[in-house]
Order: structure tokens, then C-alpha cells, then sequence
């Protein structure tokens, strides 16, 4: 069973390419006959990691850090955990965050458009196939497995409730462009057939839909159906098995401070003695890559994710060190409001190249070096390269070189 399941991993990286971004329509006849034929998958692997062996990442939407850590559920649900309390999103709007979150840049995107990103743009989920690691995605009120549409409108209560702005894998052609990674973007529901049957993966990516998770509602609706989805599973023994929850939001909501949010870690990966406490150090959404990464002794993508922390829960695991922002320009004035220019930026002017991945980047106390497949990919190619393994990254105000608007 377990060579079948690796076997069915591998496979979905060679599966002949469909033309991606096939399954769009959102008319309701056609969404029954796509969902009537839909790939449903499920693998299974247990690939032990240093510091937990499941990672489930739940975004919500929009709320400044005061505002979320002083709604009531979110606060109990820290007292259950570790509060992450120097954590930045990287930009606005909502969209870039969330592609920047698997392949460690957002690569200048400033909206929220339907978009195709290059093929030969990697992200965590080839860092996981090549370990053998199983991941999946579920999307709260996505019609059908492999969805692929700019959005979905809930046929019962007439609300656009799933979008594709906030489901990072698809967007990405090397994952749409495969029958087998679309067949584990899943709606929500299967989470609780997964969990029934023990089919769960290793790596999830949870995503609301748009009331629940703040963006149409507020807080208070996004704190409560974070904690009626998480306090059962915290006590759930077919969950807890050596998982890590990571909640956070994709971005603040007023722009004109600082991009902080409020993240928590959660679950029986997180020590005893660490329950209820606070990490001050400085984090970002790369940061969810690289703590990936060290846990499981991944390679890396070559971009911002080879800088970032590592959790430090993991870290002290890993021996992974723990830095502080040192750049020229002080953490105080960066505020990742803006996004630098870059292919996915649709304003007119500046550099529309794709930027390559720094190959020659070693990362970590083991010496994480860039997939080789990424390697195979980039070799020869000039595209500019402005990835490095410092801690720091750029925001709009303060772009990397050769990505300044003309």
C-alpha cells in the first residue's frame, strides 16, 4: 500500500499536462457535469519530520493584529498555543499573499485577478512530491475537486463564497496543469472524510470561505468558526498525531501601518512548556516554507523562503538560527503595503521578467540546497536574480534591484 501511495505521488508530477485551467465554468449545469467526473484523491504517507509530522495552515482575512487578538475566540485559542506575535504579511491585496505563502515571492502581483503563473515556477508542493510527502488543500464551498474558477457563488444562500484568490495552489500551471495535484484541491468537506477514513495529508492548506473567514463578515464571525473547527480537533486523536496548526491572516486591514497579523501555533507538536506563550522573533509568510523545509529536510525554491525564520518551536529542533532584522533600512519603516514591480503586476511599466530562483543558495544548519528539478529548469537563464539568504526582504517602498517601477 505505502509503494502504491509514494508511487501515486511521483506520478503526479509526470501525468501528461491537460490545458490548464480547463475546469472554469461556473454555470450551474456545467459545474454538475465537471463535479459528476471530478478526480477526488486522497494519499497517505508518514514521513517522519524533526519537530512535527503534519502541518495544517488555516488563513483568515483582513484584521489588524490588535483587532484579532482581542476577539475572544482567537484569544482563547492562543492561550491553547504559541502567539506569533511579530508576524508580517508581505503585501496587499489579498492574492499575493496567499501565491507568495507556497513559492516564496509574489513576484510584483497587486491584485486580485484570475492568473496563470509560468509553469517553470516551483513551489512547496514540488519540495514536498520530492520527499514523498502528501499535501492537499481544502476549500470551503469549492463545487468539485480541481476547481479552477475565478469564483463560486453558494447556490443556497446566494453569497460569493469560494473565490480563487484565496486557493494558492491553483494558480500555479504546475499544479494545473496536473490531473492528480487538481484531484487533491478539495472542497471541505472531504476534511472530514479524510479525517474518518485516516486519509488526512501531511502538508493541508485550509482555506474559509469568504464569510467565514472575515473577508464579507468580521471578526467575530471569522473567530468563531476558527474555534468550532479547531477546539474538537485539538481533542481529536486522529488529528493530534503530532500535528502543528498554524492560523493566521493574510493581511492587515488599515494600510496605513504597519502589515502585521496575528498568527498562532497550535496542536500536540507544540511542547508543554510552550503553551501560552508568546514568540516575538520576526516572521513572514516565507517563513511557512522554510519551517516546512527544515522539519522535513526539503530542499528549497532558491527564492525568499531560503532567508526566512524557521518557527523557532522547530528551529530548536533543527538547529536552525533565529535572526533579527539587520537591513539598512529598519524593520520600523518597512511596512509591506505596497508590492514592487514584477511579471504578475498588471500597471505598466517595469521589469515583466520572470525573476530566476538563486541556485547557488545554501540554506540552514544541514545545508538545504535548491531542487534539483529548479536547477535542471534555470540553468543558462538570465533572468535577473535578487534572492539571497538574508532575512530581509523588499515591499514596494524599498524594491529589489531591476524591479523598480520605470
Amino acid at each position: 500500500m505505502r509503494s502504491f501511495i509514494l508511487s501515486t505521488l511521483v506520478l503526479a508530477t509526470n501525468v501528461a499536462a491537460q490545458a490548464e485551467n480547463t475546469y472554469t465554468a461556473t454555470a450551474t449545469a456545467d459545474v454538475a457535469k465537471a463535479a459528476a467526473t471530478a478526480k477526488t484523491l486522497s494519499p497517505v504517507t508518514n514521513v517522519k519530520g524533526k519537530a512535527f509530522d503534519r502541518l495544517a495552515i488555516v488563513w483568515l482575512e483582513n484584521t489588524d493584529y490588535d483587532m484579532a487578538i482581542g476577539d475572544p475566540n482567537l484569544a482563547w485559542l492562543a492561550k491553547k498555543g504559541i502567539t506569533l506575535s511579530n508576524y508580517h504579511a508581505i503585501t496587499h491585496p489579498s492574492q499575493p499573499n496567499y501565491i507568495g505563502s507556497i513559492s516564496g515571492d509574489y513576484l510584483g502581483m497587486q491584485h486580485d485577478d484570475f492568473t496563470q503563473i509560468n509553469k517553470n515556477v516551483s513551489t512547496v508542493i514540488d519540495l514536498l512530491e520530492d520527499k514523498g510527502i502528501s499535501w492537499g488543500e481544502y476549500q470551503e464551498d469549492m463545487p468539485y475537486s480541481g476547481f479552477e474558477g475565478y469564483a463560486y457563488v453558494n447556490q443556497k444562500n446566494g453569497k460569493n463564497d469560494y473565490v480563487r484568490k484565496h486557493n494558492p495552489a491553483v494558480s500555479y500551471n504546475s499544479n494545473a496543469g496536473s490531473l492528480d495535484r487538481l484531484a487533491v484541491i478539495k472542497n471541505l468537506t472531504t476534511f472530514y472524510k479524510d479525517l474518518e477514513n485516516d486519509t488526512l495529508p501531511q502538508w493541508m492548506f485550509i482555506t474559509p470561505n469568504m464569510t467565514s473567514d472575515g473577508h464579507d463578515s468580521d471578526i467575530t464571525t471569522a473567530g468563531s468558526w476558527t474555534r468550532s473547527f479547531l477546539e474538537p480537533l485539538l481533542n481529536d486523536s486522529r488529528f493530534m498525531k503530532n500535528t502543528l496548526v498554524l492560523v493566521t491572516f493574510d493581511e492587515n486591514e488599515t494600510y496605513r501601518i504597519q502589515n502585521r497579523v496575528l498568527a498562532l501555533l497550535l496542536g500536540d507538536a507544540v511542547p508543554a512548556s510552550l503553551v501560552g506563550t508568546t514568540d516575538n522573533s520576526y516572521y513572514n509568510h516565507y517563513s511557512e516554507i522554510a519551517t516546512v523545509e527544515a522539519n522535513w529536510d526539503l530542499h528549497t525554491l532558491g527564492r525568499w523562503d531560503v532567508g526566512a525564520n524557521v518557527f523557532k518551536l522547530v528551529a530548536d529542533k533543527t538547529g536552525d538560527k533565529i535572526r533579527s532584522w539587520t537591513g539598512k533600512v529598519p524593520l520600523s519603516s518597512m511596512y509591506f503595503n505596497t508590492s514592487y514591480a514584477g511579471p504578475l503586476n498588471n500597471n505598466a511599466g517595469g521589469n515583466k521578467r520572470y525573476p530566476g530562483p538563486n541556485l547557488g543558495s545554501v540554506c540552514g544548519l544541514h545545508n538545504r540546497t535548491v531542487l534539483p528539478s529548479i536547477k535542471e529548469a534555470w540553468e543558462g537563464n538570465p533572468a535577473l536574480v535578487y534572492y539571497n539568504s538574508g532575512l530581509e526582504t523588499p515591499d514596494g517602498q524599498h524594491p529589489p534591484p531591476g524591479y523598480t517601477p520605470s
